[in-house]
């Protein structure tokens, strides 16, 4: 059984499922220090321009966790992340498809901000196809902290290999999942490319970009895309 572990992120890139297509369970650290502005809370969507930031506004201290983190109530982000996904996807081929149930969820009043990460992640996997087992960290019997806390989550959910993330050498103590008996493996993803709406001449194709840019643009090929990793006509 093989384990993945990630911090719950809004509207995540390709890798992020990918990695999750690769694991049996996924486990949404929604337990960890909240770091703003960097995936938590932000993600990039393609415009005619490039691309562009999403950010949720959130109200934080130091040291808080993802699971307490509230949102910033006096921003209207929610309007603004609806219309500019309206304004730069209209004319995706596939976005009627997955905005009516994605919009839905704009449309809730949710409470925290991991709340909201895991119901866009938990959809986007649907979307995509993708059948592994998700799993909450917060709803687990396990408290221990740094590459312990990972052993210890393969250990609740019966996983014999867990499977880190590209930096995974600057966080992680390889040795105590070798003393656990606990193989690890380390993604390595290739971005692929596939058609686009705005690639112009002057701005090409961009990677990188959430994946309801993939999804907008390649409907139910989508899946295939994101596992093949491989550059098809755009």
């Amino acid at each position: 059984m093989i384990c993945a572990i990630h911090q719950p992120q809004y509207l995540p890139w390709l890798g992020y499922f990918e990695k999750m297509s690769r694991a049996d369970v996924f486990v949404l650290l929604d337990n960890v220090q909240f770091k703003k502005n960097e995936w938590q809370n932000r993600n990039r969507i393609r415009t005619s321009q490039g691309w562009q930031w999403l950010t949720v506004p959130v109200l934080h201290d130091h040291g808080q966790l993802i699971c307490d983190v509230k949102f910033n109530s006096s921003r209207h982000w929610r309007e603004d992340h609806v219309r500019a996904i309206e304004l730069n996807y209209k004319k995706a081929p596939f976005f009627d498809v997955y905005w009516p149930r994605l919009r839905l969820i704009y449309e809730k009043d949710w409470k925290a901000l991991g709340e909201l990460n895991i119901a866009l992640v938990t959809l986007l996997a649907e979307f995509l196809g993708i059948a592994t087992e998700i799993k909450i960290a917060s709803k687990l019997n396990v408290s221990s902290e740094k590459t312990q806390r990972l052993i210890d989550i393969c250990r609740a959910r019966h996983c014999d290999t867990y499977l880190a993330g590209a930096g995974c050498a600057e966080y992680m103590d390889f040795a105590a999942f070798k003393v656990a008996g606990i193989k690890v493996d380390v993604q390595s993803y290739n971005h692929p490319a596939y058609p686009q709406l705005w690639t112009g001449a002057d701005v090409g194709f961009q990677p990188f970009m959430s994946v309801i840019d993939l999804l907008f643009n390649c409907g139910e090929k989508s899946k295939t895309v994101l596992l093949n990793q491989v550059a098809i006509k755009t």
